[in-house]
């Protein structure tokens, strides 16, 4: 039962990864249609979706610094790579916790379940109850890729040092819990298909609660009401 139950989630990983790269192409082509149409109508739609993944709350950006990056081959190219990376994942509610080496900021390495003993405002409303980490994985939006203007000068990593320097601008940020580095292999991001970014509760090495891939699928509020009930 268990290995059937292990095909069949990894067979939904590969159908949904199929119909997101799908939606990828169509939504990329269309969105170029509609800008060569009416430009004001791609902007209206753009800014729809960015709703949904919270851009346009965030006072850092305005729509001319991310907004136009959906129109262009670049993010085709890194949102199928990062795709592509998900279907190595091997964390499914109900299954063992993928135990995957990371590094921590002072080049210490350790691992996942080693910070399972027993964001910032979910961290100050349940750190009684849950112990909390961050870990870094290859940038979303790197300067010398899918890039943000506006955003943080970080290029891609080439090395793991270059991953815990640019990790260092989180931990500046306070997030109140440990924050470790991904591997230069990535494969925690693999594991966990992290990317871009991801949230999971782990108890008793087992993965109890896997939100959807960011940015859509990243919900802070799910998890709180998730935790709410695990009190």
């Amino acid at each position: 039962y268990g290995r059937a139950s292990m095909f069949l989630q990894k067979l939904m990983v590969y159908f949904s990864t199929v119909c997101r790269f799908c939606y990828l192409i169509g939504f990329n082509v269309v969105i170029k249609m509609m800008h060569f149409i009416s430009p004001s109508l791609s902007k209206k739609h753009i800014l729809r979706m960015g709703e949904n993944i919270t851009m346009t709350q965030n006072p850092r950006f305005k729509y001319e610094d991310w907004g136009p990056t959906f129109k262009s081959f670049v993010f085709v190219k890194f949102a199928s790579k990062h795709m592509w990376l998900a279907l190595g994942q091997e964390a499914f509610v109900g299954r063992d916790a993928p135990d995957s080496p990371v590094v921590t900021m002072d080049g210490r390495k350790t691992s996942i379940c080693k910070y399972m003993k027993g964001f910032k405002q979910l961290v100050k409303d349940f750190s009684d109850e849950s112990d909390f980490l961050v870990v870094y994985i290859a940038e979303a939006h790197s300067t010398d890729g899918w890039a943000f203007n506006n955003n943080y000068d970080i290029n891609q990593h080439r090395s793991l040092e270059d991953r815990r320097c640019a990790a260092q601008i989180l931990v500046q940020k306070e997030p109140l819990c440990p924050v470790v580095v991904d591997e230069m292999d990535d494969v925690t991001a693999i594991k966990y298909g992290a990317l871009p970014e991801r949230l999971y509760v782990l108890r008793a090495g087992k993965v109890v609660y896997k939100g959807g891939p960011g940015p859509w699928g990243y919900n802070l509020q799910e998890v709180r009401s998730f935790l709410e009930k695990m009190k």
